[in-house]
C-alpha cells in the first residue's frame, strides 16, 4: 500500500470519527433540551390560553413570545434571570406603545423608538440579553397592526406571558442537578487522568506526559465555570419550588464540593507546570510520584459525591469539630488525605532531597487541604494538620 492510499484512508477514517462523534454530540444535546422544551411548550400554552380565553384577546403573540423569551434554553434558569428577561421585556414593549403613541409609526420611528428601547434598557441593566430582548419586543409591537382594544393590550400580553413563565419556573421546573452532576463528575474525570499522568511523568521523567497533564488541567476552568452556574440555578430553583426543596442540603454540599475542586484544580495547574519543568532533566522521582499517588486515592474517594451519592464528610460532621487528625467515622479516602496532610514536609518525605523537589512537597500542601474542605472538613482543622516548616 503505497503512503498516498494509507494517508487517504486515515483521513478518510478522521472523517467517519469526527462525523459519528458530531452526531452523539447531536443527538445528546436534543435529548438534554427535551425538559426545557417541555417546560416551554406548557408556559407559553399557558400564557395563549390565559391571554384569549380568559382576557379574550384574539391573537395574543406578544403573550407568547416573552415567555418564549424569558425562558429559553439557556444554562442559566434562575428565577432572578428569568424575572430580569421579563422586566426587559415589559420594558421595551411599554415604552414603545408610549412612543408609537407620541410619534407614530414609519421608518425614522421605527429607528427612534428602537435606540430609545436600547439605551433606557441598557441604562436599568447591564444585561445584554436585557437590551437584546427589550429591542425585539419593541420592534413588535412598533411593526406590528394595534389589536383591538388599543395599543396597551400587549403590555397585558406582556405581563400575562411573564407571570406564566415565572409560575412554570416555579411549578414546574428544569431540574438543573443533573446537568451540574454531570459537570461535576467530568471535572472530577480530568483531575484524577491528570493525576495519573503527572505519576507516569515523576516515575519515567516523561516530559510528554506532564505536558499532557497540564493541557488537561487548562480544561477545567471552563467546566467549573459551567457548573457553578448550573449549581447556582438549581439552588436558586430548589428555594422556590415545592417539588425540589427537599433537595438544597444535597446541592449546597455539592457547590460546597464545587469550591474544593475549583481551588484544587488551581494548584494542581501550578503543580504540572512545576512538574513540566522538572522532569526536563530526565531524573525519575519515584518519592515524589508516591505522594501523587496518595493525592489520586484520596481523590477518588470524592467520586461518591460528584455521583450525587453520600456528602462525603456526611458520616463524620462530629469529627470537624473534634481534635485535628482525628479519623473517626471519617471516610478511607479522607483518613488517606489526613495521613498524608501530616506527612507533608520535605524534611520528612524527601530528607536529601534538592530545592526544585522540595518546592514541590511545598505545592501539594494547599491542594491536600482543599481536597480535605471538599471532603467536608473545616478549613482550619485541614490546616492543622500540616506539620510546620
Amino acid at each position: 500500500m503505497s503512503e498516498g492510499t494509507q494517508a487517504a484512508r486515515l483521513r478518510k477514517l478522521e472523517r467517519d470519527i469526527r462525523r459519528r462523534i458530531d452526531i452523539r454530540m447531536a443527538l445528546r444535546r436534543a435529548a438534554t433540551s427535551v425538559p426545557a422544551a417541555l417546560q416551554i411548550v406548557v408556559a407559553a400554552t399557558g400564557a395563549y390560553s390565559v391571554a384569549h380565553f380568559l382576557f379574550g384577546h384574539a391573537v395574543p403573540l406578544v403573550a407568547v413570545t416573552v415567555t418564549i423569551s424569558a425562558l429559553g434554553f439557556t444554562r442559566d434558569a434562575r428565577p432572578r434571570r428569568v424575572l430580569e428577561s421579563v422586566i426587559g421585556i415589559l420594558v421595551g414593549i411599554a415604552l414603545a406603545e408610549v412612543l408609537l403613541l407620541v410619534v407614530g409609526s414609519g421608518v425614522w420611528q421605527l429607528a427612534v423608538v428602537l435606540f430609545a428601547t436600547l439605551v433606557v434598557a441598557r441604562l436599568v441593566s447591564p444585561s445584554n440579553a436585557f437590551a437584546v430582548a427589550a429591542g425585539v419586543q419593541s420592534m413588535l409591537v412598533l411593526l406590528l397592526p394595534a389589536p383591538d382594544g388599543g395599543v396597551f393590550i400587549r403590555s397585558v400580553d406582556g405581563m400575562i406571558g411573564g407571570a406564566m413563565a415565572l409560575i412554570v419556573t416555579a411549578l414546574i421546573p428544569r431540574d438543573p442537578r443533573r446537568l451540574a452532576l454531570s459537570d461535576t463528575r467530568k471535572l472530577h474525570s480530568i483531575l484524577r487522568e491528570s493525576l495519573d499522568t503527572l505519576v507516569v511523568a515523576l516515575l519515567r521523567a516523561d516530559e510528554p506526559a506532564a505536558s499532557l497533564a497540564l493541557e488537561r488541567l487548562r480544561r477545567t476552568q471552563a467546566i467549573i465555570e459551567e457548573s457553578n452556574a448550573s449549581l447556582e440555578t438549581a439552588i436558586a430553583v430548589s428555594r422556590i419550588s415545592p417539588f425540589l426543596r427537599r433537595h438544597l442540603p444535597a446541592l449546597r454540599r455539592q457547590a460546597a464540593l464545587n469550591t474544593g475542586l475549583d481551588l484544587a484544580a488551581r494548584h494542581m495547574r501550578l503543580l504540572a507546570r512545576r512538574i513540566d519543568f522538572l522532569v526536563r532533566d530526565g531524573v525519575p522521582r519515584p518519592e515524589l510520584a508516591a505522594l501523587f499517588e496518595r493525592v489520586g486515592d484520596g481523590l477518588a474517594d470524592l467520586r461518591g459525591e460528584a455521583r450525587g451519592g453520600r456528602a462525603v464528610g456526611a458520616s463524620s460532621a462530629s469529627a470537624d469539630h473534634s481534635s485535628p487528625g482525628a479519623p473517626s467515622g471519617a471516610s478511607p479516602g479522607r483518613e488517606a488525605l489526613e495521613k498524608l496532610a501530616a506527612t507533608l514536609d520535605p524534611a520528612i518525605v524527601l530528607p536529601d532531597a534538592q530545592m526544585t523537589d522540595s518546592i514541590v512537597v511545598h505545592l501539594l500542601r494547599p491542594l491536600v487541604v482543599d481536597l480535605l474542605v471538599a471532603s467536608g472538613m473545616t478549613l482550619e482543622d485541614a490546616r492543622a494538620l500540616l506539620p510546620k516548616v
